[in-house]
């Protein structure tokens, strides 16, 4: 059975991001002049992470996640790999 004070980032894996739950304890301890060492050791959490959640709290006022910048890819990734296949087989079968 695990502790509640387990490191959050022991459960976490390396893709997956803090919620914006998680996030208020961050900036509520950076409004309290706690330095980012010091909410780190609080709370658990990198001291990049922390850091770039005070960054992002300060440029645009909220912690909430936001959509990607950028026109979507037309293709999914999946997609343009399966058309590389085909175009390789299609060339070795017009090679033989």
């Amino acid at each position: 059975m695990q502790t509640a004070s387990t490191n959050i980032c022991e459960r976490m894996g390396r893709s997956q991001m803090l919620s914006e739950f998680k996030r208020g304890p961050v900036i509520g301890c950076h409004l309290y002049n706690k330095s980012i060492r010091e909410i780190s050791f609080l709370l658990n959490i990198p001291r990049s992470t922390v850091s770039g959640i005070i960054t992002k709290w300060k440029q645009l006022g909220t912690t909430a996640t936001q959509p990607p910048s950028g026109r979507p890819c037309k293709m999914a990734e999946r997609d343009q790999h399966m058309l590389k296949r085909t175009v390789c087989r299609s060339r070795q079968l017009s090679a033989e």
